[in-house]
């Protein structure tokens, strides 16, 4: 059996696993992004951006108008980029680091200043990091390929 053989074996319907990850973690933030504007699901006063919002959505994480379409964006973002292996493994390591760096930000940035445009809150900061770490994870350990380098195609 070839290598080429193989590697298409270890493929599922969707792809490969590291296709299949960026999928659902893409479906995940489009699923929450629209949570986000059920009245219910999401308490309080939904404002567009910033500290101000009061709203918080499962009663725990706040949001906004801005913080809701970051996710829907980001989850298109991860359902189209899912479509290849290179690009879907740039998803989940790209959006980790990027997640990595928004939970800094929310552990520096004072909550009540015009700064927290997001907005974010304690419990926000540590899911960003749990996202950002665990997408990382994902892009790197799904990625690999025994007797392989890296991600091709």
């Amino acid at each position: 059996m070839t290598e080429n053989t193989r590697l298409r074996s270890r493929s599922t319907a969707s792809g490969t696993p590291v296709q299949a990850a960026a999928a659902l973690v893409g479906a995940v933030f489009l699923l929450v992004g629209v949570l986000g504007f059920i009245p219910g699901i999401t308490t309080g006063s939904l404002e567009g951006a910033g500290h101000e919002s009061h709203a918080e959505l499962l009663g725990i994480f706040q949001v906004s108008v801005l913080h809701n379409v970051v996710h829907l964006l980001f989850g298109a973002a991860g359902i189209a980029l899912a479509r290849r292996p290179s690009s879907a493994r740039a998803f989940l390591v790209g959006g980790g680091v990027i997640y990595l760096g928004l939970f800094l930000y929310g552990l520096i940035v004072d909550k009540d200043s015009q700064a927290n445009f997001v907005p974010l809150n304690t419990a926000d900061d540590w899911l960003h990091f749990v996202l950002g770490a665990g997408m990382i994870a994902l892009g790197v350990v799904l990625a690999r390929r025994p007797g392989t380098t890296g991600v091709r195609r």
